[in-house]
């Protein structure tokens, strides 16, 4: 157990960036989960307008240091490419 005053406000401090961590990659989820269901639905306009919504999550994820940018590039990428194979 922490006994310096440091120590012990460093775990208050991992414990609050913790929580927010997950709150962002829980929202980042559920926006790419809604955009699959519309991909696998097959409608392509609510698909974009899906995507929408997930790109800037994804990206706030990566400049929050949640996500590697990496990651996220590729996740948008096959995101996108599964769109434009919507047929019309």
């Amino acid at each position: 157990m922490a006994q310096h005053k440091s120590a012990k406000k460093r775990i208050r401090r991992n414990a609050t960036a913790a929580a927010v961590n997950h709150a962002r990659l829980s929202r980042i989820r559920t926006a790419v989960k809604d955009l699959e269901s519309a991909i696998a639905a097959g409608d392509k306009a609510a698909a974009q307008a899906a995507f929408k919504k997930v790109m800037p999550e994804l990206m706030r994820g990566a400049a929050k240091h949640v996500l590697h940018k990496r990651t996220v590039a590729r996740k948008l990428s096959r995101l996108s490419g599964r769109i434009k194979s919507i047929a019309a």
